[in-house]
């Protein structure tokens, strides 16, 4: 068991897998509606490989050109960081990766190997984002990436201070019983998963165990069950974020309520603007996307023993934050 790891209630219950649908509306019993859209597929396997590949290639002799991120959205997974990748990447202002499904590159994870010239060549070129920012009064261009294990992974955030100076971090933060069935959910629909939600959680601490330990000696070690199985430990954001704050310090680091975001977004936009130094250039589309149908609703039982885990790590958290998010709020 990780250092910060508690013991976790027994949880019965069956546990589903997701398919799509359409949206129409915010709401939580069989919907995920922190989902990501699928509305720009990306290419599979060697064709995403031979495009993604092609284009950093012609791109590395103008890497030293290009911009390096400003700001990283650092997590978490399943809690609307592709709604906010897409918001953001609305204002004139803020480059992103050139590619359309790269918004994570994965570079301070696992692909840090592949050295920082063939990240900053996923990036567009500093002077027309200097330019792009000049025209709409803003003090300076931005761009970023979108990570959502950077605030899981042991290493990424020292990676990300060393390699990028100053840079910020963005984290959404949900109900940490609904991210884990989403993320379960996800590595279903990746055939990354076989198990039953239930089953997954109790094989997690088993799946995970010494897996730290293997990313921290060798840089390029890639662990399928650190990504795809830690369903319970991604959403004990306190040891996370209290990380971020030994690393890079509390006044960079800004956190958003991914539930209060999408029922009225433009305060926690603006917020984020506020964050970033940028000018309010005009809302963007605040899209309602798509998102994943479950076949049945995650039993109570389920859900009361997950919530009985996280109670202790939600307490910390409101001190840390000095404000309630909006699950704490609502399950008192």
């Amino acid at each position: 068991m990780e250092s910060g790891d508690q013991a976790s209630a027994t949880l019965p219950g069956p546990g589903p897998g997701d398919g799509p649908v359409d949206r129409t509306r915010f709401e939580l019993g069989n919907r995920d509606p922190l989902a990501h859209p699928i509305r720009s597929r990306r290419p599979r396997g060697t064709i995403n490989l031979v495009l993604r590949t092609g284009l950093v290639t012609a791109n590395r002799p103008t890497a030293g050109a290009r911009m390096l991120p400003t700001f990283l959205i650092a997590g978490a997974a399943r809690c609307g960081t592709t709604t906010m990748f897409e918001t953001l990447g609305q204002h004139p202002a803020i480059g992103h990766p050139f590619l359309p499904w790269t918004r994570e590159v994965h570079f301070f994870d696992n692909k840090y190997h592949h050295g920082l010239g063939w990240y900053q060549s996923h990036f567009p070129l500093r002077a027309r984002m200097e330019r792009a920012a000049r025209a709409v009064g803003a003090k300076g261009a931005h761009a970023f990436e979108s990570g959502v294990s950077y605030m899981y992974h042991p290493l990424a955030p020292e990676r990300a201070e060393r390699d990028l100076p100053g840079v910020k971090l963005l984290v959404l933060l949900r109900d940490p019983v609904e991210r884990a069935f989403s993320d379960h959910a996800n590595s279903v629909s990746k055939r990354c998963e076989m198990e039953t939600f239930e089953r997954a959680i109790a094989l997690e601490d088993g799946r995970v165990a010494g897996e730290t330990e293997r990313i921290l000696a060798s840089v390029s070690y890639d662990s399928l069950s650190y990504r795809h199985h830690s369903y319970r430990r991604r959403g004990q954001y306190i040891d996370q974020l209290e990380h971020l704050d030994k690393v890079f310090g509390r006044e960079r680091i800004h956190v958003v309520d991914s539930a209060a975001f999408f029922a009225d977004p433009r305060p926690w936009y603006d917020g984020v603007l506020e964050f970033l130094g940028l000018p309010n250039t005009g809302y963007p589309d605040f899209k309602h996307l798509n998102s994943r149908a479950r076949p049945a609703p995650m039993p109570d039982s389920v859900r009361d023993a997950l919530s009985q885990h996280y109670r202790p790590y939600d307490e910390r958290l409101v001190n840390w934050l000095g404000w309630e998010p909006t699950w704490c709020r609502q399950h008192g």
